[in-house]
This record gives C-alpha cells, structure tokens and sequence, in this order.
C-alpha cells in the first residue's frame, strides 16, 4: 500500500470522494496513486511541467496497476486539461506566487467553481490576498505538521471578489477551530517581529508601524484563542 506523509495525508483527506482531480506539479504522484489506489477518485490526473519526475509517476502509478486510473500529463499548470474536466485540482509544494499565477492563466477555474486544494509552501499572505482579490473563496483550511514544519491547506472555490484584511492574510480565513491554531499565530508573530526588527534597523519606522498594529491584532487572538482552549 502508498503511504503518505503527513502533509499529503491530509491533503487525501480533503479530497471528496467520486471527485475527478487533477495534481498539479505531481513530482513523483504519490498523492495521485493513493487517492486512485484507495478508491478516493473517480478519474485523476498528474501533471507535470518536466518529463523527468512525471516518467517517476508513470512507473509508481504502473508498479501498482493504477495507470488505467490516473492519466499523466506533461504540461505547464493547468495547460494541459480541458476546461470543466475534472472537478477538484489540487496544486501542492509550490510558492503561494508561483499558485497564484497558475490560477491567473486559467480563468476557466473560477468560472467552473472547481474545488480547489492548496497548499503553498511560502507567501501564503500572498497567496490569500490574491484569492479574495480575484474571485475565489475559502470554504475551509487545515493546518498540518510535517517533519518539525507547519503547513497550511486551503480549499477555495469562485465566488464574489473583495479583499482580504491583514488580519485574514496573516490569521488565516477559517482557521480558528484547528487545534494547531495557536502554534500557527506565534509562528506568524515571530515572522512579523523579526521583520520589524530589520525595519527599525533599517530607520523605516513608518513601514513598521502597521505591522505592530497587525501583531497586536494576532497577539489578541492567539490570547483569546488559548483561553478558549484551556491554553
């Protein structure tokens, strides 16, 4: 059987069965070749911009005699897939930039309502103020660690633009009920200090002085947040 890490495993979790999904950047379709090998998935696909680690995916996906099951694509982003194939595109280990250009090229996404599942490694602000402020909405995130790392996962969907707060960029749009919700706002706390440090060295005191207003804001939830749950 494929066994997951814990960050995938959770992005499996996520994945609503009968789906049809396609991973973007699959690396070695892993994610993939459990979803099809547990019956998660009515159809997949795994693509890939290189033909390197995609080959990886063949050979994984036909070692356990799924290949019938998930269809491989050398593509760049969603290039390779027809709008309104699959139901559910799941992009995963990328910067929350580089997601956020491949949703722009494929307007397709939003129109259709397909679920999507990110994950992005960095810029998740960037990446959450570009959702809001292009049509996308977060149903629902989940927050998992992984050898010592916390990640974020996002399921989003198209709806109404507006923009995100600091506060939500930052503190997450739905965030408040996960147990790790506490161990997420120090780690974004320490981020925005540390770049207030360099700010205050670098004499950019008018730069700085939002973000102590945002971390006062994160500080406040983090203590409410740890009251609430015994903390």
């Amino acid at each position: 059987m494929i066994e997951l890490s814990n960050r995938l495993g959770q992005i499996a979790r996520m994945v609503q069965p009968g789906s049809v999904v396609a991973d973007i950047g699959t690396d070695h379709g892993q994610l993939m070749a459990y979803l099809a090998q547990n019956g998660i998935i009515r159809h997949g696909y795994a693509c890939d911009i290189n033909e390197k680690p995609l080959n990886k995916a063949r050979q994984i996906l036909a070692d356990h005699g799924l290949d019938d099951r998930v269809d491989c694509v050398l593509a760049s982003g969603l290039d390779g897939l027809a709008p309104g194939s699959v139901d559910t595109v799941v992009i995963a280990g990328m910067g929350g930039d580089l997601t956020a250009r491949i949703l722009d090229a494929a307007p397709w996404i939003r129109e259709h309502r397909t679920r999507l599942l990110l994950q992005p490694m960095t810029k998740v602000e960037l990446l959450r103020g570009w959702l809001r402020e292009n049509g996308y909405i977060c149903t629902e995130e989940r927050l998992v660690q992984d050898k010592g790392k916390l990640y974020v996962i996002l399921s989003v969907t198209g709806g109404p633009s507006g923009e995100a707060s600091d506060e939500e960029r930052y503190g997450g749009f739905c965030l408040e009920h996960d147990p790790l919700y506490g161990l997420y706002l120090e780690q974004q706390l320490r981020r925005l200090y540390l770049r207030m440090d360099g700010l205050h060295r670098g004499g950019d005191e008018s730069e700085a002085e939002p973000l102590a207003a945002l971390a006062d804001i994160l500080e406040k939830k983090k203590e409410a947040w740890q009251r609430g749950n015994g903390q």
